[in-house]
């Protein structure tokens, strides 16, 4: 029996567009939205549209039918180029002629998406303020809740039509494909690694306030090298996140494996899933590790781990969140103290908290 009176009768839903139009972890922790929706409703068609960039977290997914992008790019094309773009993007859209639209944040492109496409059902998030030109976009709107996680903000959209996710649906879904990951083999085989008997770290962050410090990753990286473990490590192709990796390594006594700017997302995925334990900070790769069942101890500062913490259930061991108890200000939500990008919980957290954490989860079974 569904107590919602305006509940969404999936078997009058022949196609369904998903829209997650923001950043690489923003998007992976919108998967298990398709997901759901497919096991309770496997006739129905799904699409997404997401941002190009991030289009790699979404690809091979299962549940998806066709994937559209909007290429960030096109805000640089002159107006008739975007226009252009824009426009053939709207008719690949507007004919797949979708009955139920799911937007899973607040930007004003899925409620002009909403309105324009004619889909008889459309959900997306409150505004606050709720204004009206926002409600009459939509024909159901979610409540928020305050320290809720993002994976499961995002399945109340599911919620608020009538479609009850059960517990054990709710994984994150992320698929390297076999290219992928025959690319990772032949990169662990030629530096002698052998899968399980190496740990992932991704020290940085697209943000640079959510990052440790230097000298903490080098005691860390020394303590796993010294207790026999390979330690690998990986950045984004982006200036100060190589900066940061490349002081690192000056600093180690042994050099880790560096592999920094050289992996895409699904090689990235790839690596994480074959790795004993993965350690980062609050970012897109963490999400990646927890996608893939790897246990990951993650570092947070000024976001906090109940919306945005590792989400799911690893293969083995268990994810471990490590966090300054000693400032009450955080989590904070802000680009560091003042906005001054530079986090003092970040700053202080003591390697030996961050040791103990790790060391915990490599005496559990591999």
């Amino acid at each position: 029996m569904n107590l919602l009176s305006d509940a969404v009768p999936l078997g009058q839903v022949c196609r369904a567009l998903v829209i997650k139009l923001r950043h690489h972890g923003d998007v992976l922790l919108a998967s298990p939205v398709i997901a759901v929706l497919k096991n309770h409703a496997p006739a129905i068609e799904i699409d997404a549209l997401v941002y190009a960039d991030t289009a790699p977290v979404l690809a091979l997914h299962p549940g998806l039918c066709e994937l559209h992008t909007i290429d960030r790019g096109w805000k640089e094309l002159g107006v008739f180029a975007r226009a252009a773009a824009e426009w053939a993007l709207y008719r690949r859209l507007a004919a797949r002629r979708y009955d139920l639209l799911i937007h899973l944040s607040e930007s004003w492109r899925g409620a002009w998406l909403a309105r324009s496409l004619g889909a008889r059902w459309t959900v997306a998030p409150q505004r606050k303020p709720d204004g009206r030109r926002w409600r009459n976009s939509f024909s159901h709107l979610v409540p928020g809740a305050s320290g809720r996680h993002t994976v499961e903000s995002n399945l109340d959209a599911l919620r608020r039509i009538g479609l009850q996710p059960a517990e054990n649906e709710r994984q994150l879904l992320l698929e390297p494909g076999e290219p992928a990951r025959q690319a990772v083999r032949t990169l662990l085989a030629a530096h002698g690694l052998v899968p399980q008997r190496f740990v992932h770290i991704h020290p940085t962050s697209r943000w640079q306030f959510k990052c440790w410090t230097v000298p903490g990753w080098v005691e860390i990286i020394t303590r796993l090298q010294a207790a026999g473990w390979a330690v690998v490590l990986t950045a984004a192709p982006d200036a100060d996140e190589l900066a940061l990796t490349a002081a690192v390594q000056q600093q180690l006594a042994q050099p880790a494996i560096d592999l920094s700017g050289r992996l895409g997302l699904k090689e990235l995925a790839a690596l994480a899933g074959e790795a004993r334990l993965f350690i980062g900070v609050d970012s897109a790769p963490m999400h990646i590790a927890a996608a893939m069942g790897t246990p990951a101890v993650a570092l947070f500062g000024p976001s906090g781990a109940d919306l945005w913490g590792p989400w799911g259930i690893p293969r083995r061991g268990r994810h471990r969140v490590v966090a300054s108890t000693r400032h009450s200000c955080r989590p904070c939500g802000l680009d560091g103290c003042g906005g001054g990008k530079v986090s003092d919980c970040l700053e202080t957290l003591e390697a030996e908290r961050v040791w103990r954490a790790i060391s915990s989860e490599l005496q559990g079974p591999a």
